[in-house]
């Protein structure tokens, strides 16, 4: 079977694509052409031999088949589940076999040779390192020789790590958690050598760890830089200000609440932008034209606990970072002829407000949360202004046990920006059409 298949969240997730399937009435071809897919990707994704790279196209499926807000984030929690275990099986399969361990021969006699060097006789790290046991020995004597010689190599080891700590990752990844099990090999190495040979013990190499940060499961294109900070219980001893925090949160920055409620502000003329784009290719067309958000902006985020301690989360902010004049751009519209708007739930921020907070809106529960790893959660912020150009991010308070801390939330290092569409002139791209055409009202 395909990548996916046998699983038990994938299945579930297959489940929940054909009931939304059989209840919409609509066949295999009429949904692969409105979704610009092949009819036979459609039936794997709903028999279970395969399940979507991205979540995207479950999600239009599901908004084509006119899923209710509450099915669109069941379908969501479904597929993050099933594509974590998908991972999980890839990286086992991946793993290779150890290799065999093979118990070393013994040196036949021979005199020690000298080890190459520069001036002076100096060891030059990594090259080859001869010891050899005089004969005739008393086998208790060979033995104690053999443990010398492998301490030896031991001790040359460690000396390499001191010498070249980026042997363990190299690179920008240095700090990361190679690198800390580095440090834990090398005082180890270190300590063992020093047991064996009577040598003290040389110090493991110093490598310094960044502030850790979190990401989702979603799209390159489409997760928001979120760094994690830690704050210690004041009853607890202090813990590492680095250590990562116990969650991740994926963004999606654009949000279409049905396929045509997307507006962007463009600086360019309709002959210098592209077609409108869906909303998995909104991301790269927002950066290629410098597009901000034109009146409301919806951001999705989903958090999802990474060990086996639940992550309560406790409090979600907004903060804005720059408030000015609305942008003198022109407004185009990502889709025509489309339908009423679906009163999804989600939290919602009056940019225009002196001190914008977040409220509830359509029947959506406040904080708290609680996530897992097996159990995320889909959240929705709706955005909007009718007078200003926002910047705007969020931060996520979150607490496991004894540790606390605060997730940034914006649009990959850079904050959101959402900018009201004052008396802008207007343009549609019509269905089948080549061009932009402006519109009209009334």
């Amino acid at each position: 079977m395909s990548e996916g298949a046998g699983a038990v969240e994938t299945e579930e997730f297959a489940r929940l694509l054909r009931e939304l399937k059989d209840r919409s009435g609509l066949s295999y071809g009429t949904l692969a052409k409105r979704l610009h897919m092949s009819t036979s990707t459609l039936h794997r994704y709903c028999n279970g031999t395969a399940l979507p790279h991205e979540y995207m196209p479950a999600e239009r499926f599901a908004r084509v088949c006119r899923a209710t807000p509450e099915e669109l984030v069941e379908l969501h929690r479904s597929w993050i589940l099933a594509d974590a275990a998908r991972v999980r099986r890839t990286d086992r399969t991946a793993e290779p076999a150890p290799a065999p361990v093979t118990e070393p021969e013994a040196a036949p006699a021979a005199p020690v040779e000298p080890t190459a060097g520069g001036a002076g006789g100096a060891p030059v790290i990594g090259a080859p390192v001869v010891v050899a046991v005089a004969e005739p020995v008393r086998p208790r004597r060979r033995h104690s020789a053999l443990i010398a010689s492998a301490a030896a190599v031991a001790l040359l080891t460690a000396v390499m790590i001191v010498a070249r700590p980026t042997i363990w990752g190299g690179g920008s990844d240095a700090g990361g958690p190679q690198a800390a099990g580095a440090r834990a090999a090398a005082t180890t190495t270190a300590t063992a050598t020093a047991t064996a040979t009577g040598v003290p013990a040389l110090p493991a190499p110093s490598l310094s760890t960044p502030a850790a940060s979190t990401t989702g499961t979603v799209t390159p294109t489409d997760t928001a830089l979120a760094t994690a900070t830690t704050t210690p219980s004041p009853s607890t001893p202090a813990q590492p200000t680095d250590a990562p925090a116990p969650l991740t949160v994926g963004t999606r920055p654009y949000v279409y609440a049905d396929p045509c409620s997307q507006h962007f502000l463009v600086n360019s003329a309709p002959a210098q932008v592209g077609p409108p784009a869906t909303e998995g290719d909104a991301p790269r067309w927002a950066a290629a034209y410098g597009a901000v958000s034109s009146g409301e902006q919806q951001v999705a985020l989903t958090v999802q606990g990474t060990g086996a301690d639940p992550v309560v989360l406790e409090a979600l902010h907004v903060r804005i970072t720059a408030k000015g004049a609305p942008l003198a751009w022109n407004d185009y519209s990502m889709g025509v002829g489309c339908g009423g708007e679906v009163d999804t739930k989600s939290f919602d921020i009056d940019l225009d407000r002196g001190s914008p907070v977040i409220t509830v809106k359509g029947g959506q529960r406040d904080f708290p949360y609680k996530v897992s790893k097996s159990d995320p959660e889909v959240f929705y912020v709706t955005a909007h202004t009718k007078a200003h150009d926002v910047r705007w991010d969020l931060t996520l308070d979150w607490s496991s046990g004894d540790r606390r801390g605060t997730i940034q939330i914006d649009n990959r290092g850079t904050p959101f920006r959402t900018s009201a569409d004052v008396n802008r002139p207007g343009y549609d791209y019509p269905p089948g059409g080549s061009e932009w055409i402006k519109r009209t009202d009334g």
